[in-house]
């Protein structure tokens, strides 16, 4: 019954005309600013630590607050995203560098597709697969069983697959082997034994490991892509393949590969420090001793 609810809600929400849902989220994300004060807290520690005394305390504030408007934004085009047809690629995305990934998949290894929680992510996923080309979106288990059930639909509907993070890796290696996309975002934090720590706006962050062993094991292309929100309409940016470290020291070149994809997920955050997901507590890892 109760994902039947949310169904429901999102077919409500999801047929809202665009600028008016635009307009919700902002007004939203501006609510949930002035009521949650721990993702506050959190989003504006992130930001100082991010960039130290290179922004104001009140330029951090305006970077946070439009932070929190495009997350509510992004809530309510998730809402949307069931009922995109393939006709609405067209009206919603607009594509840079696409020729990268054809390039990569042309090797017939599969291609490993790296990004972050920046735009609207959710809608990264479905534009793979309302073009025909669907991937296995690597995510973590859902705290709430029947909110993870409506979200699995949502990113289903397009023709995707959700693996589980935990023992995901001879999934995604089967993926591969079959010319396939596995879809991994790069950006959050993780425990000492599932990661390593690398640069991460100059300060060290504990980062997932996985994909560079996945990325070893395979010998799969790994390709960025990004989405970027620019008014009504959503811009992929897909970057050149990223070229991997192998030395044959499997930890050396898992830190290497990671500190490398890691560079550019900030290089495109520093473009657009709004519609990054600053409210994750990003360096909550601290190395040993520290």
């Amino acid at each position: 019954m109760r994902l039947f609810i949310l169904k429901a809600l999102a077919f409500i929400l999801g047929h809202l005309p665009q600028g008016a849902a635009t307009l919700l989220g902002k007004v939203l994300g501006r609510l949930i600013w002035g009521l949650d004060k721990n993702h506050r807290k959190t989003a504006l520690d992130n930001l100082e630590r991010a960039y130290g005394r290179t922004l104001s305390p009140e330029e951090n504030e305006r970077v946070a607050k439009k932070a929190f408007e495009h997350i509510a934004v992004t809530f309510l085009e998730f809402m949307r995203m069931p009922w995109m047809k393939a006709a609405d690629v067209d009206k919603v995305y607009e594509v840079v560098g696409r020729e990268h990934l054809e390039r990569a998949l042309a090797r017939k290894r599969g291609v490993i597709i790296l990004t972050a929680h920046m735009g609207n992510w959710e809608y990264l996923g479905n534009y793979f697969g309302l073009t025909g080309r669907p991937m296995d979106e690597v995510v973590r288990d859902p705290d709430n069983a029947v909110f993870g059930e409506f979200v699995k639909w949502a990113r289903t509907r397009s023709g995707n697959s959700v693996v589980p993070k935990r023992k995901a890796m001879r999934r995604l290696l089967t993926t591969l082997s079959r010319n396939g996309l596995v879809g991994i975002l790069l950006d959050q934090n993780v425990t000492r034994s599932e990661g390593v720590f690398v640069d991460f706006f100059g300060v060290s962050a504990c980062t997932n490991k996985g994909p560079a062993l996945l990325a070893a094991a395979s010998r799969a292309p790994v390709v960025p892509v990004f989405i970027i929100r620019d008014g009504s309409r959503h811009r992929v940016i897909f970057r050149e393949e990223m070229e991997l470290k192998d030395t044959g020291d499997r930890e050396r070149d898992a830190l290497e590969n990671t500190a490398a994809w890691t560079a550019v997920i900030e290089d495109m955050i520093r473009a657009c420090p709004e519609q990054w997901f600053w409210v994750h507590r990003r360096w909550k890892t601290r190395p040993a001793g520290e």
